[in-house]
């Protein structure tokens, strides 16, 4: 023994990221990204889907989503159902009445505000009531290609495990993120960090020991881990 102890590797977000892409491969994919891939392209279908998916588990989120859009893919179907036919088609998601009506209201001011055509803009669709933020950044980066960072508690929880960032919050970690990730990764971040805080990064007893960014974590706020 030397007595000499091996410095971790500096954190480098190309690197890891990359790393993350390799290991969330056999994983479902966040379920905004796999609609996407399925073909529910449209700003509207997204924004469905994302108020759907709050405080609901992606595979709740992605039955629900496609049981819906078989029923109404635009404004205009949507707004033609009433706000219990809505809520019959999404139950089994979390707060699903208040979702209802609120889609429901959203689909008719579309038609109305907009002529049905949902515009690629943070302030319409922030102005809809249960619509914030990470809601709005997320369809704007799925569904208009717009370089947004859409921070959830996956995203928060690991970059600041990583210590890239220093947050307390999920919209701290939002406006550090905007000044310091590079602009390639902002729509990513949230496409790979989805999978691998769910089932790698854990929030609690992450899966350190087989991480492959172990060499390079400084495993912030772990006090267990597998």
């Amino acid at each position: 023994m030397n007595g000499k102890v091996s410095m971790p590797e500096s954190f480098d977000i190309h690197k890891a990221l990359r790393k993350v892409e390799i290991a969330v491969q056999g994983y479902p994919k966040a379920a905004l990204f796999e609609l996407f891939d399925d073909g529910y392209t449209s700003v509207f279908e997204m924004l469905m889907a994302c108020i759907i998916s709050v405080r609901t588990l992606d595979e709740v989120t992605l039955v629900c989503s496609r049981r819906l859009f078989k029923v109404a893919r635009t404004p205009a179907a949507l707004a033609a159902l009433s706000a219990h036919q809505i809520d019959e088609v999404i139950h089994d998601s979390t707060f699903h009445e208040r979702k209802a009506q609120q889609m429901k209201t959203i689909a008719t001011r579309i038609l109305s505000e907009h002529d049905g055509a949902l515009p690629c803009d943070y302030n319409v669709l922030t102005s809809f009531n249960g619509v914030g933020p990470k809601c709005a950044n997320l369809v704007l980066g799925i569904a208009c290609q717009q370089n947004v960072i859409s921070v959830d508690i996956h995203v928060h929880r690991v970059t600041n495990r990583w210590g890239y960032v220093h947050a307390s919050t999920p919209e701290k970690t939002l406006s550090a993120l905007e000044t310091k990730l590079p602009l390639e990764y902002h729509v990513a971040i949230n496409r790979l960090l989805v999978p691998f805080g769910k089932h790698l990064c854990t929030g609690r007893q992450p899966h350190c020991s087989t991480c492959p960014l172990l060499s390079m974590c400084p495993q912030i706020g772990v006090t267990t881990h597998k």
